[in-house]
């Protein structure tokens, strides 16, 4: 299933390719926002992989948020406005749909969003998964950052916090949470709030589900209290 969501100010347009979405197989309607502000809150915590965008929004340009997708989902504009469709296609847009236009039209575009995703997903699964570290930019430089050395990791609004051990600053680095997220081990990390992630190697102690890392106190969200629980009784004695 492709986790989908659409952006439109504009209620009839919205709903329009709300239930276009819904009556197509292959998606999965994750949601439906009337500005790009909370779809961008939505789109940082949860997965999506396809995004029907309207472009003359109030608050920020369809395309303006594009661009802010950092490793992002595949994009295909919904906009009565033809000017716009170059810019689009050098966004590297999937499709480019005219309002107002029918279910046809859409789930061509749609087609041809789900082929693009599972060519990149067989790309990926093709290349075998280094689990033991990764190369991030930090402060002008290339650092190797080992797995085994994270004790947790901070997401900022614009960049990340990688505390390692045995180093008494953290690694910055210009990334979102959800984008490290995805590279690392996950039999090693997990998430345990919208802010945080922790190395399961590296728990030691719990207080009133916050975990305790020296004198930091990472609360366990209810978000992700089950998943933490089930951690836990899987290792308790």
């Amino acid at each position: 299933m492709i986790h989908t969501i659409a952006i439109d100010d504009e209620p009839l347009a919205l709903n329009l390719v709300t239930g276009y979405i819904q009556k197509t197989p292959f998606l999965r309607f994750e949601g439906g926002f009337d500005n790009p502000l909370s779809a961008m809150e939505y789109y940082e915590n949860n997965p999506v992989d396809l995004v029907f965008l309207d472009i003359q929004m109030p608050d920020l340009l369809g395309t303006d948020f594009a661009r802010m997708l950092l490793n992002g989902p595949k994009v295909i504009f919904a906009t009565a406005f033809q000017k716009f469709a170059i810019e689009g296609f050098k966004l590297e847009a999937v499709d480019y749909l005219l309002k107002p236009f029918g279910y046809e039209e859409f789930l061509t575009a749609a087609l041809k969003a789900r082929k693009l995703i599972e060519l990149e997903s067989l790309k990926a699964n093709s290349v075998e998964t280094n689990e033991k570290f990764l190369f991030i930019k930090s402060e002008y430089k290339i650092r190797r950052i080992n797995f085994a050395d994270i004790l947790y990791i901070e997401g900022m609004k614009d960049y990340v916090k990688i505390y390692l051990k045995n180093e008494s600053s953290p690694v910055l680095s210009i990334n979102s949470l959800k984008t490290l997220e995805a590279k690392l081990p996950v039999s090693d990390f997990m998430r345990v709030h919208r802010s945080y992630i922790v190395n399961l190697n590296w728990i030691e102690t719990i207080e009133r589900f916050r975990i305790v890392f020296g004198n930091v106190y990472i609360p366990v969200s209810d978000q992700y209290k089950d998943v933490f629980q089930k951690f836990l009784n899987e290792n308790f004695l």
